[in-house]
């Protein structure tokens, strides 16, 4: 696969999982002008598009290392345990913190949003 192959599975793994460039930058870690430098197939280092890969699920060849559903789940697993975890610091805060198995159901209700419930538009927002 040359380069360029590279850049358009990229651009269509962006376009699958439906991340805008900003969010893509700050998920990957690249900057917003990079990584349209990249998508533009312009000259970037290679550990940008390590980076870039990498998050997306690729490998350095463009081909699939992670599914894009494994992908969303990831992603829904970490967003959810963000809000659980804020959750729960208010609920310490409040002295009243969350059981395990309370959080467990609310990390799994957010995962489930995220998938296939209302969230799911802000799965990729950074």
């Amino acid at each position: 696969m040359n380069r360029l192959d590279l850049i358009n599975q990229i651009i269509a793994r962006k376009k699958q999982l439906n991340i805008t460039v900003e969010n893509l930058a700050k998920l990957s870690g690249v900057s917003i002008r990079t990584i349209n430098r990249l998508l533009k197939n312009e000259d970037v280092k290679l550990s940008t598009i390590e980076h870039v890969t990498n998050f997306l699920g690729l490998d350095f060849a463009g081909n699939e290392k992670v599914s894009l559903d494994e992908l969303k789940k990831q992603r829904a697993h970490q967003k959810a345990l963000l809000l659980a975890s804020i959750v729960q610091g208010t609920s310490a805060l409040e002295m009243q913190g969350l059981e395990e198995d309370s959080l467990n159901q609310i990390i799994a209700s957010c995962e489930k949003e995220f998938l296939s419930g209302s969230y799911q538009d802000t799965l990729w927002v950074a």
